[in-house]
């Protein structure tokens, strides 16, 4: 009997994992590392708290679910400040960490500088805002496959922005600026092309650089001209200064903007002043069916999810959703998978074309009323 005990002893032994007298719990499969990138620090560091905290609320509803294909979702934070040579960093420590995917970037010119980084390590990027139509049509020239955008891209958005100015300013003047960032100066040229296709030709056009504050000589330049309507392309803080500079000088035409002035930080800089202010910006996912009960969630926490923030969400269940199409977390069943079908999400169905942009994007306009921005009603 003693041998027989001690036999028994030398075979759990011998087990790894296996304790005598304890029950076996096997180890939990290692979590699946997903980064998200963007401006986390610095002026439009608001915007990174959105896709943030959008992409961690859509790994904790997922990982509620069971995760994707049995294994957890773990989410890493690169601040790449909207700066290309930090976010080509961020992207290197992500491919050293093993990310198997990267919710990012913001800036388009952060995005095109780290997507070079993902395709050489074989890591997914689907970005909820880059806009930049270089981001996918040079990745595609390039043969790679890795890149998404949910965001729409900046000919789409720019001509939103200039049939609206055709229509509503025919045979009067318009201005447009531009802030000589990739994301800006695309959306400017954008919607000059499409203003000018419809036969409004713009009185002058005019670049500043990020970073200015006074803008009193360019306001000066507006008023002379007799503009009755500014198209400016570029990021919040310059736009708030110069629309608050603008109503100081006495300027009353009307500015209208890209999607970069959802946020609040805009109405910081710009106070009052920027009541009325116009921007293009893909639907309120807030208002929609399919994003309710998550809305919900963030409501809980005393968090609007504004912005970014839903779109952020979408790009986890998008990539959550193909790897359950594909059974697979390898690079090209992911692909394959997301050119394969659409996909329902908080924002929408969402598809992607053969270069990764999402299909068909629609466009909105929002104005800002009372320190808050809205759809605008159509016709209005």
């Amino acid at each position: 009997m003693r041998r027989f005990a001690a036999a028994c002893l030398a075979v759990t032994a011998a087990l790894p994992g296996v304790a005598f007298g304890a029950p076996n719990t096997p180890k939990e499969p290692e979590p699946i590392l997903v980064g998200v990138a963007g401006p986390m620090s610095g002026a439009i560091a608001a915007l990174g708290e959105e896709m943030k905290r959008g992409a961690q609320q859509a790994i904790d509803d997922i990982n509620e679910k069971g995760g994707v294909l049995g294994r957890k979702l773990k989410l890493a934070v690169g601040d790449d400040g909207c700066d290309p040579q930090q976010a080509s960093t961020v992207a290197g420590q992500f491919a050293q960490q093993k990310a198997v995917l990267v919710v990012g970037h913001f800036c388009s010119s952060a995005s095109i500088a780290a997507s070079v980084v993902y395709a050489q390590a074989g890591i997914m990027q689907i970005t909820p805002a880059s806009s930049d139509p270089k981001l996918t049509d040079e990745a595609a020239s390039k043969g790679w496959t890795n890149i998404f955008s949910i965001a729409g891209r900046a000919d789409a958005q720019g001509a939103a922005a200039g049939d609206y100015l055709a229509s509503k300013y025919k045979g009067k003047k318009v201005a447009i600026v531009d802030d000589r960032s990739p994301y800006g100066r695309g959306l400017a040229t954008e919607t000059r092309k499409a203003m000018n296709k419809k036969g409004l030709k713009e009185v002058f056009f005019e670049e500043i650089s990020q970073g200015d504050t006074d803008f009193r000589p360019l306001v000066a330049r507006l008023k002379q001209a007799g503009v009755v309507a500014v198209y400016f392309g570029g990021y919040q803080a310059e736009a708030g200064l110069l629309v608050r500079q603008a109503q100081e000088q006495g300027l009353g035409a009307q500015f209208v903007a890209g999607d970069a002035l959802v946020t609040d930080e805009f109405w910081k800089a710009s106070g009052p002043a920027g009541e009325g202010v116009l921007m293009t910006f893909r639907p309120d996912p807030r208002n929609l069916p399919a994003a309710q009960d998550v809305v919900e969630e963030f409501k809980q926490q005393d968090y609007d999810p504004a912005g970014y923030t839903l779109f952020s969400y979408a790009a986890l269940q998008v990539f959550a959703d193909a790897a359950g199409q594909a059974k697979s977390l390898k690079f090209a069943e992911l692909v394959k998978a997301l050119h394969a079908r659409k996909y329902n999400t908080v924002v929408g169905p969402i598809a992607f074309d053969k270069k990764g942009d999402v299909i068909n994007p629609d466009y909105a306009l929002y104005v800002w009323h009372d320190g808050k921005y809205e759809e605008q009603k159509k016709g209005s």
